[in-house]
């Protein structure tokens, strides 16, 4: 409810904003139709002491009206311009109070629509997390580490395609050795995961770096050459004999990344009109995309002049110039969930 409230409130300023213009203007138009007939009538009370003048004697009564008719005119051309002065420029006061309050009123929602995705980015995760390090005490998952065996391997398979079943987030899940050599994953058929060693990979470095806190591990968002380049978390942990805690191996849960990310920005509630001027986005501490309305993950990295300042904000917004336009940037760092924290940025980027 309260992003549509503060919608609707900025829509409203929108309509005093133009109002104002319009009170502006035709306050501009009678001040200056008003200055127009004051100068005629300055005119005629000159041609009038013209006439007097001539006159002589027989028109110095007329002379004195002439001249209260001029002093006259100098007055009201003296109210005018104060009139003009403070009309005009109490307008322009109360347009710049409307403008900024309208700013304002975008900014905290941008802010707020930006916090809400991280906050869903990291929930999710979160879950992710936990998934690993409860699959990685399965026993299917010990046995096949353990016993080392075709059977176990092909056990460890059957449940880790049971699991895949039922947690459709996932491409797969992969079981490798302390030595990094996979002995089982989840779509053998699909993903050819145990055509090459996994030692080097992030995550099992990661999970392995981890194990002394008995933590989990993680790769950045890459695009996978085992997945045909779709783009991938995974989520990692160590799996240990269950009497000597000795570590066996490592299980990675490889995770649809773009299937959650851009669900999430292409799904950010804004409004029509909004939508096409704004470039909602998710982005690490160098700036690299991670999820993006222009589809351009890990293809470019969000730069603009005092990003610094509006990432230095946990939540906030700025006025900023990107790509030759001026902004409002609205931002919100990711504060984690529970145990978890992706530690990036929610970015939208909305042009004026």
């Amino acid at each position: 409810m309260k992003p549509a409230g503060n919608n609707a409130e900025n829509s409203s300023l929108e309509s005093l904003a133009e109002l104002s213009e319009i009170l502006s203007s035709k306050t501009a138009a009678a001040i200056n139709q008003i200055d127009h007939i004051n100068g005629e009538t300055e005119v005629l009370a000159i041609n009038a002491l013209i006439e007097a003048s001539r006159a002589g004697e027989a028109g110095k009564a007329f002379s004195i009206v002439a001249e209260e008719m001029g002093k006259l005119s100098r007055k009201i051309g003296d109210t005018i311009e104060k009139l003009r002065d403070e009309s005009l420029g109490s307008i322009s006061e109360l347009k710049d109070i409307i403008k900024m309050q309208a700013t304002n009123i975008r900014g905290v929602r941008l802010s707020d629509l930006a916090m809400t995705n991280i906050d869903l980015v990291d929930r999710s995760l979160y879950e992710r997390s936990c998934d690993v390090r409860w699959w990685a005490k399965d026993p299917s998952m010990v046995s096949a580490l353990a016993a080392a065996s075709p059977e176990s391997s092909k056990a460890a398979s059957a449940r880790m395609g049971v699991i895949l079943n039922a947690y459709t987030v996932y491409f797969d899940l992969v079981l490798c050795d302390a030595a990094g050599n996979v002995v089982a994953n989840g779509k053998p058929d699909m993903f050819n995961f145990k055509s090459a060693n996994q030692k080097e990979s992030e995550w099992f470095r990661s999970a392995m770096a981890a194990a002394a806190k008995d933590e989990f591990g993680c790769s950045p968002v890459h695009r996978s050459p085992y997945l045909d380049d779709q783009l991938a978390v995974i989520f990692s942990c160590c799996v240990r004999d269950g009497a000597t805690g000795r570590i066996l191996g490592v299980l990675g849960t490889v995770f649809d990344w773009e299937k959650l990310a851009q669900e999430i920005v292409n799904k950010t509630p804004l409004t029509k009109e909004d939508r096409a001027k704004s470039r909602v986005c998710l982005v690490d501490d160098a700036g690299t995309v991670l999820a993006d309305t222009d589809g351009k993950i890990l293809q470019e990295a969000i730069h603009f002049d005092g990003e610094r300042e509006v990432y230095g904000m946990k939540k906030g917004f700025g006025m900023k110039r990107y790509r030759n336009q001026e902004c409002c940037i609205g931002h919100a760092l990711s504060t984690g969930y529970e145990t978890y924290s992706s530690g990036w940025h929610s970015v939208i980027i909305q042009s004026l």
